[in-house]
């Protein structure tokens, strides 16, 4: 099992570990003499975060539908070109906290593991050691959600602490499963040129950590495309 540093390296995965610390530090506040005012910044802290990273997310997957629009009002083909992405600065923010989260953060951590009632099962419960990153990625197994979206498919996923995911694709043209493409965005569209008729795509994948494959092949997902 791969052990990963105790701040992550990317975005999720920072998000994720600002809200199981928001989660978990009320258990412990009184113990590291933490106030209710740290504990509402550490909170607000992680709500921003989260919010920024998944506001990121939607800006990328509505680039990736913005550029398919293009293309068919571009060059011509099927779908509906009425369609544009919904706007990802919709979704209502969380109150603003000051620049400067991980530094806040690794600042308060660090006063956390030199307090005299620090011990390493604290720093367990709370992710702060690098046990807690113990990632076993043996039975991991993606679930795919295609859905079309100007015609083409658009393949939902989830990535979870995964680096990245390999998608295979069978379109029905009698090569069976060929590889696709390795998409570090969930919401990955194929943008493969569609049949004149009605036809079955098939997706399969597998969850990639640290440029490997990871876990188990996702169950085949269909999706009908072309006409």
């Amino acid at each position: 099992m791969p052990l990963t540093k105790i701040i992550p390296r990317d975005d999720e995965g920072k998000a994720a570990l600002l809200e199981h610390v928001a989660a978990t530090l009320p258990e412990f506040a009184g113990l590291f003499d933490i106030n209710a005012a740290q504990l509402a910044s550490n909170s607000a802290d992680a709500l921003s975060l989260r919010h920024i990273v998944d506001l990121v997310q939607k800006h990328q997957d509505d680039l990736h539908q913005t550029v398919a629009l293009k293309n068919l009002l571009r060059d011509g083909g099927t779908g509906d070109t009425n369609w544009l992405p919904q706007s990802a600065s919709a979704v209502n923010p969380p109150p603003a906290v000051d620049a400067g989260i991980m530094p806040r953060f690794s600042l308060m951590i660090a006063g956390i593991k030199q307090h005299k009632n620090y011990t390493p099962a604290h720093g367990q419960a709370l992710w702060l050691i690098g046990s807690a990153y113990n990632i076993d990625s043996s039975n991991w197994k993606p679930v795919l959600n295609p859905k079309i979206k100007l015609a083409h498919p658009v393949i939902g996923w989830t990535k979870g602490h995964a680096s990245a995911l390999e998608i295979m694709a069978d379109r029905n043209d009698g090569l069976g499963f060929v590889f696709f493409t390795i998409s570090t965005s969930p919401g990955t569209v194929d943008l493969s040129a569609l049949p004149a008729t009605l036809t079955t795509w098939k997706y399969k994948a597998i969850y990639r950590l640290h440029d490997q494959q990871a876990g188990h092949w996702s169950d085949i997902s269909e999706i009908v495309v072309g006409g």
